[in-house]
């Protein structure tokens, strides 16, 4: 793993507007989808994203591979803002980075076959002018991508439906392989598969990394399956990053109230250990992000919540080295920790 980063995203919000009335529909609010994310991904690294659902996980990563517009912030890959460039040299840019999608039964076209599937970008690259490939090292391209995640290339005339969860997730991942990415961002690519299929595709992803020099945006609420694949670990709350760290690190010293609370709800395999360990069971529910929140989003779940978490905002600071978290246990407040960001004027 390299300490270059390739992937920088600063201040990074998505707000989807919230409307009301049949004919003449009006805005009456937003959904702070994603509010003020910041994060990097260095050369070569797992950044494991993770929280619970409705967090903004997915739609942080739709929004870093350009399926998702911002509302604000920027997305520089390899020091080139995302946000700002044209289709042209979007279409330029993709290649770098790709996605594997959370469903392998939705993701996959299934009026293709699994070579026509792997073989799209590579056609649409040539059309665009990407890249100049000939028909037959497109052809000679899919046969070793396939034959690279565990697929015989017999099966290329097979349509998804003929394949398992776990050999159509293996389709995907080739797709997501073809242009020869930096970066793959994973949005949960084995949650909908068997435990048993589960860390095959895993050690898949950790060969490719170590055999392509990938990094991967990891997104999983999954803590078990994160501390096996991930360098880094970034804990999301209510589209907001609470907590990051290495992975050894967050584990064995977690400093949000929040990253405890997750790490005592996963299993340990040790049925004395399990039974004496204390659990910490929030209250409430996760509030709507359609709430403007005037202080800490965590306030009213939090256990160890303070009169100053309700009206001042806790930015991610660094307390330990390249150990991070948004708490007010940790350090005093600041003029930028005061009150709430403002809804977008658009």
């Amino acid at each position: 793993m390299s300490d270059e980063v390739l992937l920088s995203v600063r201040g990074l919000k998505v707000y989807f507007p919230v409307e009301k009335g049949l004919i003449f529909r009006r805005r009456v609010g937003w959904i702070r989808a994603v509010d003020g994310v910041d994060f990097e991904v260095r050369r070569g690294e797992t950044l494991g994203l993770v929280g619970e659902s409705g967090c903004g996980k997915s739609t942080t990563a739709m929004t870093v591979a350009q399926l998702q517009t911002a509302t604000s912030g920027e997305i520089l890959f390899e020091g080139r803002n995302l946000c700002g460039l044209s289709k042209e040299e979007l279409q330029r840019e993709r290649r770098n980075f790709q996605i594997i999608f959370q469903d392998p039964f939705s993701s996959l076209d299934p009026r293709m076959t699994a070579g026509q599937i792997i073989a799209e970008p590579l056609d649409l690259a040539r059309r665009n002018g990407v890249m100049s490939l000939s028909r037959e090292q497109i052809d000679r391209r899919v046969r070793e991508l396939m034959e690279r995640v565990g697929l015989s290339p017999s099966f290329r005339s097979r349509y998804p439906h003929e394949f398992s969860g776990g050999q159509r997730q293996r389709i995907g991942i080739a797709r997501a392989l073809s242009l020869s990415p930096k970066l793959l961002l994973a949005d949960e690519p084995v949650s909908a598969l068997d435990v048993s299929i589960q860390s095959q595709i895993l050690n898949l992803l950790r060969d490719l990394q170590r055999e392509f020099d990938l990094a991967f945006l990891f997104i999983a609420h999954d803590l078990a399956v994160v501390r096996h694949i991930s360098s880094r670990v970034a804990v999301m709350y209510l589209g907001r990053i609470v907590e990051i760290a290495d992975a050894p690190t967050l584990y064995a010293k977690p400093l949000h109230p929040y990253t405890r609370a997750l790490l005592s709800a996963v299993p340990i395999p040790d049925p004395p250990v399990e039974r004496n360990r204390r659990r910490i069971l929030l209250k409430g529910d996760v509030p709507s992000p359609e709430i403007e929140h005037a202080g800490c989003p965590f306030v009213e779940r939090c256990p160890e919540a303070m009169e100053l978490c309700r009206s001042s905002t806790p930015r991610l600071k660094e307390i330990e080295d390249g150990h991070k978290t948004a708490c007010f246990l940790y350090f005093e407040p600041d003029a930028k920790d005061v009150g709430q960001d403002p809804a977008p004027d658009i």
